[in-house]
């Protein structure tokens, strides 16, 4: 089976990162009305999904609820942006993709974004793991909904960016 992709070497294949890109998927369906990503009739396949949305030029990056809340997710394109791998950038507290001074601005926006159930527009400065700092622009900020349509996290969403 070469040439196949394993789910046990990528963890974005995993059932729980499925789930997560499903609900990440529908929620943003949900606060928007248009689909994360183009072309996207309505995914069908959890796996193919998740294929999609790490493989996209989009960068996308969801969190939990906690009270410090910590990345759940980061697709191809924000871990190459924050310098990361999957292991050092899921697991960590989201508000550290942020530089201190910037994130008053951005519990803000996260704050808009759950009582308004999706923000657009949000632009802000970031820093990556080599202390590079990175304005993004025009960004999406959602509620992220568990299967009750409770609240379970948050995800964002942009494609605009630039290095400063």
């Amino acid at each position: 089976m070469t040439g196949m992709i394993s789910s046990t070497t990528t963890p974005w294949l995993r059932p729980d990162t499925q789930a997560l890109i499903n609900r990440l998927l529908i929620s943003y369906q949900r606060a928007f009305d248009q689909p994360l990503l183009v072309g996207d009739q309505g995914i069908q396949f959890q796996r193919t999904a998740a294929q999609e949305v790490f493989a996209s030029s989009i960068a996308v990056l969801a969190h939990d609820h906690s009270a410090d809340p910590l990345l759940t997710y980061a697709n191809g394109t924000a871990l190459r942006l924050w310098g990361r791998n999957w292991q050092t950038m899921v697991g960590m507290p989201s508000r550290l993709t942020a530089e201190e001074n910037a994130r008053r601005e951005r519990a803000s926006a996260l704050q808009q974004a759950h009582q308004q159930a999706g923000f657009k527009g949000y632009c802000g400065v970031r820093v990556n793991q080599e202390g590079r700092r990175f304005m993004i622009h025009n960004a999406r900020i959602w509620p992220l909904l568990n299967t009750n349509n409770e609240f379970c996290g948050q995800a964002a969403a942009f494609s605009s960016w630039w290095w400063l």
